[in-house]
C-alpha cells in the first residue's frame, strides 16, 4: 500500500523540517519547496493536503509500494512550476541535491542511492496537473488568513456606551 511519507528517516538523512531552502535566490523553484515544507510541518494543512492526494491516486494493496504521496506531490509540483517534461524532472530527481533532500533521499554514508525511474515518474507524477494545484493553493491560502488572524489577534470593536 502507497504510504504518505517515510516515517523512518535513513541514517544521515535530515529532516524534511530541518532542510535549509535558499532565501535569496531568484530561482522560481525555493519559494515552492518553502511552501511544500510548510505543508509538511503543519499537521492540519498536510493532513488536508493528503487527503486530496488521497482521493486521486488509487491505492492499491497488492505489488510495489511505488512512490510515496509525499514524493508525488513533491516532484509533481516542481515539474509544473518549471514547467519541465520528463527528462528533465528524471534528472532533478535524482541529480539536484536540495530536491532530494526534501523528497527524504538525501544520499550519505555510502548508501545505494535511491534513483527515480523515468516511468516510475510518468505513472506517478501524472496525479498532480493544474486543477490540482489550484485546490492545494486554496488550502494554503486558507491556512495562511488564518495565520494572518493570529497574529494580528482580533479586531478591537467599538465599545458599546450605556445609555442612561
Amino acid at each position: 500500500m502507497r504510504k504518505r511519507f517515510e516515517l523512518q528517516h535513513d541514517l544521515g538523512v535530515r529532516a524534511i523540517e530541518d532542510v535549509i531552502i535558499p532565501t535569496k535566490s531568484r530561482d522560481e523553484l525555493p519559494p515552492v519547496l518553502m511552501a511544500l515544507q510548510y505543508i509538511f510541518v503543519t499537521e492540519e494543512l498536510s493532513e488536508q493536503v493528503f487527503s486530496l492526494l488521497e482521493q486521486r491516486i488509487e491505492l492499491k494493496k497488492m505489488g510495489r509500494s511505488g512512490l510515496s504521496l509525499w514524493e508525488i506531490l513533491v516532484l509533481g509540483v516542481v515539474r509544473l512550476t518549471l514547467d519541465a517534461n520528463y527528462d528533465r524532472l528524471d534528472h532533478i530527481a535524482n541529480y539536484d541535491s536540495l530536491v532530494r533532500e526534501l523528497l527524504g533521499v538525501k544520499d550519505e554514508f555510502g548508501k545505494e542511492k535511491k534513483e527515480y525511474s523515468l516511468t516510475s515518474l510518468k505513472e506517478n507524477i501524472r496525479y498532480i496537473d493544474e486543477f490540482f494545484l489550484i485546490e492545494i493553493n486554496e488550502l494554503i491560502v486558507k491556512a495562511g488568513h488564518s495565520l494572518l488572524k493570529k497574529k494580528m489577534g482580533p479586531k478591537p470593536g467599538k465599545k458599546k456606551s450605556k445609555s442612561r
